[in-house]
């Protein structure tokens, strides 16, 4: 039975430490200032400690591209910036003590959203040059001098903008996407402690090379000094991605000496992470038959105070919004703005769904435009083998074509095209990356070593099947042993779908090795070792050769698995992604014009997966993304006042509930000869651009995501009108 669902299966939520601290953060109230004083009016009680900004003036800032983050604000940048910490014997009595804190400041000029941000004289967040020329920022950050632009992504192919003057009919539209919670089970936890100058943090993260890496900056520490242990998440959608709160963790147990355990409250996850808002503006030009000619791209991504993965973000949202079409000229601008709002980074769908919502919306602009089937033109113009992408790249393997005719014909497409949307989507891997795996025997049974993340898509099962397969043996057999940085092979990170297919090479190379080792003490051939399922091997046909695998002395076997790519920075030509995630999806609504609600009659998701190693978790992850995007498209926004998060707790925030899912059809397309592809992600950000083409059918057309009754009934206002 899985560990989940037996209470097996722990977290970092439940970490105790002899003689641990319980954390508090206190965060300012204002969206910029300069604090001029932290204070605790009658003094802390025994056994509690206050950190403040004096007590971290020693620490880098850190991030994973650019190093902006404080571990405690001098200035703060957002309203809940943290700017203070304690520590206490127990959680009631930190958060008691933090709430008495007393914080005196200087107000700054605010910029708390995308249009405040850009406006011209606008105030600066951060000095965007100094920022990108510190020690440690990725090399490839183009800001704006003199603006909130802290990196310009931008893709030319072909004559870029110029040959829109080869298409005879052009359509343009601009669209935007709200900000979103990623609202995991598990909230932010983690725990730290120092011993001899050394850090150990036990976390939830998707990223633990990337937190050891940032914390050792932040601490001037070697690597080495800092040891990551990744316990499993309930639940992350890219919330646990990077340094969360381990640094705060991190000095508060400098300070106090002791280990210090950090969880955040619900409301508090608001004011960490969130998706990024965008506002894009897109055009289109075709020939009269329909053939596409360029794409114009302008997007904007609300980063908010730090910048995270918000440059990442905004060139991979950038070149999603080309979509998976052949063109002959495509020019995107891609800007990630400092906004004094929380910060935006990761988020389950990595830039494609805001960059699909305004491009795949601008695809039925122009069949609308032409008179033509929507699915007819996208079938004219999908990429097949051997086209090239807008950044140069071949594609192989490339079935967005079958996904697209059975998605529409699941939901009737030919018979009733009214009230019925389609989206197209390609999706990226993180390219370059590699990944490492060891497995070991000892004691009879295999362990695999390896940093792929257990955020509740099955990572351990799959990890053990995939490791059995190429072993050869049975999938009982082999255990996972926690992530730890010390003692587990690097691995790039768990995101962007890639884990299984990286992986699978990774541990084929490793059983491989282990299996030469194996053989070795046998005296035989790789190839000639059977496994058995009751713990022993033999050598093929020779049963007398049979040994009990306790018997033989601990041996191992590592690999490493990479693959090349990335893109220039100023041209966006170069390798994207070593493989496409693909799919295609179809949804059918009907809507109540006395209330604006939008019913969803029929959804249809056709995801490409090459190769499905585990069919039922795969199925879940593929049905997972089909509900986030209903939440997406109709429910999820995080409201703000002036900067201040107007509706930080899961009363006021809309998920979907089971009421607002529709029984609805999803499948995963394998192919005999195809190789593994990631398909975690694919199918969220279809949902709402097919959405807003349906609504568009109605000639409900819809620019804001996501799709509230108030905007349909001002459509519906409009169309009368």
């Amino acid at each position: 039975m899985n560990e989940r669902v037996t209470g097996a299966m722990h977290y970092s939520l439940e970490l105790e430490r002899p003689g641990m601290l319980h954390a508090a953060i206190v965060r300012s109230h204002t969206p910029h200032a300069v604090i001029t004083a932290v204070g605790l009016p009658g003094g802390l009680p025994v056994g509690c400690v206050l950190l403040t900004p004096a007590d971290v003036a020693d620490c880098a800032p850190y991030g994973c591209l650019v190093p902006d983050t404080p571990v405690l604000a001098t200035t703060a940048r957002y309203a809940g910036d943290p700017v203070a910490a304690v520590a206490a014997p127990d959680p009631e009595l930190a958060a008691r003590i933090a709430r008495g804190v007393e914080l005196a400041w200087d107000d700054l000029p605010a910029v708390t959203d995308l249009e405040a941000a850009l406006a011209g004289g606008a105030p600066l967040v951060h000095d965007v040059l100094e920022v990108a020329a510190r020690p440690g920022a990725w090399a490839g950050m183009r800001p704006v001098a003199g603006t909130n632009v802290s990196h310009r992504s931008r893709l030319i192919w072909g004559r870029g903008e110029a040959g829109f003057d080869e298409a005879d009919v052009v359509v343009e539209g601009e669209w935007t996407t709200a900000s979103a919670q990623h609202a995991p089970m598990e909230p932010h936890a983690c725990l730290a402690e120092w011993h001899d100058g050394r850090l150990t943090v036990w976390t939830g993260t998707q990223t633990p090379f990337n937190v050891r890496r940032e914390l050792a900056g932040t601490f001037r520490l070697a690597d080495a000094d800092v040891r990551i242990v990744s316990l499993p998440m309930g639940g992350s959608f890219g919330a646990k991605t990077f340094t969360r709160i381990e640094a705060i963790a991190a000095a508060l147990a400098r300070r106090a000496g002791a280990p210090v355990k950090l969880v955040l409250s619900r409301d508090e996850l608001f004011l960490t992470l969130n998706r990024h808002p965008t506002r894009s503006r897109v055009r289109l030009g075709a020939k009269r038959d329909g053939r596409f000619v360029a794409r114009r791209v302008w997007s904007r991504w609300d980063t908010g105070a730090y910048a995270d993965t918000g440059p990442n973000v905004a060139a991979k949202g950038g070149w999603a919004a080309v979509g998976p079409y052949r063109f002959d000229h495509v020019e995107v601008d891609a800007d990630c703005v400092y906004t004094n709002s929380p910060s935006n980074g990761a988020f389950r769908g990595y830039a494609a769904t805001q960059a699909a919502w305004a491009s795949e919306q601008c695809v039925d602009l122009l069949a609308e435009r032409l008179g033509v089937d929507p699915l007819w033109l996208r079938l004219q113009n999908v990429l097949r083998d051997g086209d090239r992408f807008a950044t140069g790249e071949v594609m192989h393997d490339f079935r967005v074509a079958e996904c697209l005719e059975s998605a529409a014909r699941q939901i009737g497409w030919a018979a009733d095209r009214r009230g019925a949307g389609l989206c197209a989507l390609m999706k990226g891997m993180q390219t370059p990356s590699r990944a490492g795996a060891r497995i070991e025997l000892a004691g009879g049974r295999f362990t695999v070593h390896a940093a792929t993340a257990e955020i509740g898509q099955g990572a351990t099962a799959v990890l053990s099947q995939l490791a059995a397969e190429a072993l050869g043996a049975d999938a009982r057999l082999v255990g996972i042993a926690t992530i730890d940085t010390d003692v587990t092979p690097f691995d790039t990170r768990t995101t962007s779908s890639r884990s299984t297919h990286m992986m699978a090479a990774a541990l084929g190379a490793a059983a491989l090795a282990l299996r030469r080792a194996v053989a070795d003490e046998l005296e035989a051939a790789p190839s000639d070792l059977r496994f058995t399922p009751d713990g022993g091997v033999e050598i093929v046909g020779t049963p007398a050769s049979r040994r009990a695998l306790d018997e033989l002395p601990a041996l191992e076997g590592e690999a490493e698995h990479a693959i090349e790519g990335g893109l220039d920075a100023d041209t966006g030509q170069g390798i994207a992604s070593a493989h496409w995630h693909q799919g295609a999806g179809a949804v059918r609504v009907a809507v109540d014009e006395e209330t604006g609600v939008v019913e969803i009659v029929d959804i249809a998701a056709s995801v490409y997966a090459g190769r499905v190693v585990d069919a039922s978790r795969a199925a879940l992850q593929n049905d997972g993304s089909v509900v986030m995007g209903i939440g997406a498209a109709l429910y999820e926004a995080i409201d703000f006042s002036d900067g201040y998060v107007t509706n930080a707790n899961m009363g006021d925030y809309q998920v979907p509930a089971f009421r607002d899912v529709p029984a609805f059809w999803s499948e995963l397309r394998e192919s005999a000869d195809g190789e593994i592809h990631g398909l975690g992600e694919t199918a969220l950000p279809l949902i709402p651009p097919a959405l807003g083409n349906a609504l568009r059918s109605l000639g409900l057309g819809q620019a804001r995501m996501p799709v509230h009754p108030e905007r349909v009934l001002e459509a519906l206002d409009r169309r009368e009108a």
